[in-house]
């Protein structure tokens, strides 16, 4: 009998699949009890193949298609093929501790709470200088924020959002399916809507899952660009500023800070000061960060400065085209 559904969207993902299902294949639970169900957006590349190869051995993963492409809809169409009324939500960019199915299927249980989800640690595929400063920014409070999912916690805590969350298949007639208009933000946006309306969400501290970062500049900041750009349209499609929390629109706020004043010194030459004073504060600022980083781990100050900046930066820049698109109604 199956007693979760696993769901997970893809699209293009042959660099990560593989490591991916060879987490969910070292579970600790019992096969016959679970459904793996990737949705695949139409890939260009090998995903699909490789997923299809381990259907030859392994009965429980099951593939669908996905022809809108995007993750809200591949999320509800796996949650309407699930077979189980428990369904957890994962990520191909992820792997998965050994007890992360049971984990958390079982606190759903016990807890009776509404979404459970656990620790999402950061790591790179293949290491170097660069690679490494990259991981390091991307568990940096400074870096990504304060999240408890992130920073992590020593006992069951009660939190507003987790990364790959694990719910009972009633939650979704109750609160709603997957927002189909959010590209991105659609797992925070439905745990807002969990949240306003009493739901509980818990962080387990027993086990956790591993995300695997962009490992060029390029990549990088593309990710985060589409990031901050959907910060901004999904307050826009929800039509709620707690859809998402304050340290989203930080980045942001830098920018202002960096082109507002730069912008004035064309009128009044002493707003350019303030321009520069805020890049500076913000150049000492990660470079204090960064120097504590090589002192403790001998990560590259260059390249952990480097990232920070192509981080926010590409960030902020993205939240203000999403600005711009809402206030010339290009949406």
């Amino acid at each position: 009998m199956i007693e979760i559904s696993i769901v997970c969207p893809t699209y293009n993902e042959e660099k990560y699949i593989h490591t991916c299902i060879a987490s969910l294949v070292r579970q600790d639970i019992e096969k016959e009890e679970i459904e793996v169900i990737f949705v695949d957006g139409q890939s260009t590349d090998k995903t699909v193949e490789i997923i299809k190869e381990y259907q030859k051995q392994h009965t429980w993963i099951k593939l669908l298609n996905n022809p809108e492409r995007i993750v809200p809809y591949a999320m509800n169409y796996g949650i309407q093929a699930a077979t189980s009324n428990i369904v957890m939500r994962i990520d191909a960019h992820s792997h998965y501790a050994d007890n992360y199915v049971s984990v958390l299927k079982n606190a759903l249980l016990k807890y009776d709470a509404t979404n459970v989800g656990a620790v999402c640690k950061t790591d790179v595929l293949n290491k170097n200088a660069k690679t490494l400063a990259i991981r390091e920014v991307l568990s940096n409070p400074f870096g990504v924020g304060n999240s408890l999912f992130r920073i992590g916690v020593n006992q069951i805590t009660e939190v507003d959002t987790v990364p790959f969350g694990c719910y009972r298949k009633e939650v979704f007639a109750k609160y709603g399916l997957y927002n189909p208009k959010l590209v991105r933000n659609q797992d925070i946006e439905l745990n807002k809507r969990i949240k306003r309306d009493g739901g509980k969400i818990l962080l387990i501290p027993d086990t956790y899952c591993t995300y695997l970062a962009r490992e060029t500049y390029q990549a990088l900041a593309k990710n985060n660009y589409q990031n901050g750009m959907w910060n901004i349209l999904t307050v826009y499609y929800t039509n709620a500023m707690d859809s998402l929390s304050l340290r989203h629109f930080i980045p942001l706020l830098f920018v202002l800070g960096l082109i507002v004043p730069f912008l004035l010194s064309f009128l009044w030459w002493p707003f350019g000061m303030l321009s520069g004073l805020t890049f500076v504060l913000y150049f000492l600022l990660v470079s204090i960060i960064s120097l504590k980083a090589f002192m403790s781990k001998k990560i590259n100050v260059f390249y952990m400065v480097l990232t920070f900046f192509v981080l926010h930066i590409s960030y902020g820049v993205g939240s203000l085209v999403g600005l711009k698109r809402v206030l010339f109604k290009q949406v």
